[in-house]
């Protein structure tokens, strides 16, 4: 699960980031009145989605030379044509796709003067299983450009689950960013109250790009400037105050659907819907569709203790994809029982109407009780004896029809 910005930014304080004064507006009366409560003279009004590159973003309905979603405004009058510019419309990014994402909600920030920006990110290493830093000089927008052309410029360590955060890990922090002296201090304090942040929310990432040298009446000050946090969706059962974020406008909706049945779906380009048990099966799957020539319309796992209920819920998501031409059903039961699996792929076919071809391929537990379910239901679907067999039957079904 991932939030907004303004979030994110109130999260990391109650942890001891440094993060700028900022109010949250869901209006243009809102940001304006969210602008008379910071310091000014100069306000940064940033649009609120779940996705990066917003500030190099344009904005379908505006003009081609129209400013991105993150903007400088030096006026209450700049802050409302920021504003009016941005709510309802919708922003593309390098992260959003054509489509682009709309703008509900902005956040409305105290201008800082920067100096020096850096890029410090927080995830879980896939290698070691470790939580580990990502630091990098070059922060700020560049930095997809940077990972790419020159990746050296990036710097990664892991934490020892055994031992913690330590004060070495803060002064390598420190060394990555080319600081000394006071900021130095202050690179390692914020290291420590990412980490902090990272475990006491069962996060999977803190990005924080920029965290930016600022010149203040106190001296030079490091402030996190923006911050990207996501959340191990496995482990919000014990975070019911982090739940209470999520906004669902910013999801898919057939990913929000699947999600109330605890189903993985995730929407891809292809033709071809798949309907398969366990994540393995599904890249196998995804994989021979390929081979014969056409290509996914989806991964969706039912996972192994599916009902009834669970599989009529997955057919329908399928089928609401408008750009599916036909379905596969690829089940090895083990946990998960054919005939589960067959009630529910009849159940479902009978409620929506099946109109495009469909192809199952039941092996594992039960599985003659499930093909008996699926031979008697008096619907045209195929059989399959095997996962090449499935995917050659459902691609000449597809061509057969197109």
């Amino acid at each position: 699960m991932n939030i907004h910005e303004y979030q994110a930014k109130e999260l990391l304080a109650k942890y001891g980031a440094p993060v700028p004064a900022g109010v949250a507006a869901f209006s243009v009366e809102e940001a304006v009145e969210a602008a008379k409560k910071l310091p000014g003279p100069l306000y940064v009004v940033k649009s609120q989605i779940h996705a990066g590159g917003r500030g190099k973003g344009k904005f379908k309905e505006l003009g081609p030379d129209a400013k991105g979603g993150v903007r400088l405004a030096k006026t209450l009058d700049e802050v409302r044509a920021h504003a009016t510019d941005m709510l309802g419309n919708t922003l593309v990014t390098i992260q959003t796709g054509a489509a682009g994402k709309q703008v509900n909600r902005l956040y409305i920030t105290d201008g800082a003067d920067i100096t020096r920006e850096f890029y410090l990110a927080l995830l879980v290493d896939r290698a070691s299983g470790r939580v580990a830093f990502v630091v990098s000089t070059e922060g700020g927008m560049d930095i997809e450009e940077v990972a790419h052309s020159t990746p050296e410029k990036i710097r990664t360590f892991a934490v020892d689950p055994a031992t913690g955060f330590m004060p070495h890990h803060g002064r390598a922090v420190a060394a990555g960013l080319n600081l000394s002296g006071d900021l130095a201090r202050q690179a390692s304090k914020v290291a420590e109250a990412l980490y902090n942040a990272f475990l006491g929310t069962d996060a999977s990432q803190i990005e924080i790009n920029p965290l930016a040298v600022c010149t203040t009446a106190e001296g030079d000050k490091l402030l996190v400037l923006d911050a990207k946090v996501g959340f191990d969706g496995n482990a919000l059962f014990r975070h019911p105050d982090l739940m209470e974020l999520r906004d669902e406008t910013e999801e898919d909706p057939a990913e929000l659907e699947a999600s109330k049945y605890d189903l993985a779906y995730i929407k891809l380009d292809g033709d071809i819907g798949c309907m398969v048990n366990g994540a393995g099966l599904a890249m196998a799957t995804m994989d021979i569709i390929k081979l014969n020539g056409m290509f996914p319309a989806n991964f969706l796992d039912v996972g192994g203790g599916a009902t009834k209920e669970k599989v009529t819920a997955a057919f329908k998501i399928i089928l609401s994809d408008p750009a599916v031409k036909g379905i596969l059903v690829n089940i090895f039961g083990g946990i998960m029982r054919c005939d589960i699996i067959a009630d529910g792929i009849v159940a479902a076919a009978k409620e929506v109407n099946l109109s495009v071809p469909l192809v199952v391929r039941l092996e594992g537990t039960n599985v003659q009780q499930g093909k008996d379910i699926l031979a008697a239901s008096g619907l045209p679907i195929v059989s399959a004896d095997d996962l090449g067999d499935a995917a050659r039957k459902i691609v000449a079904q597809v061509k057969a029809v197109s």
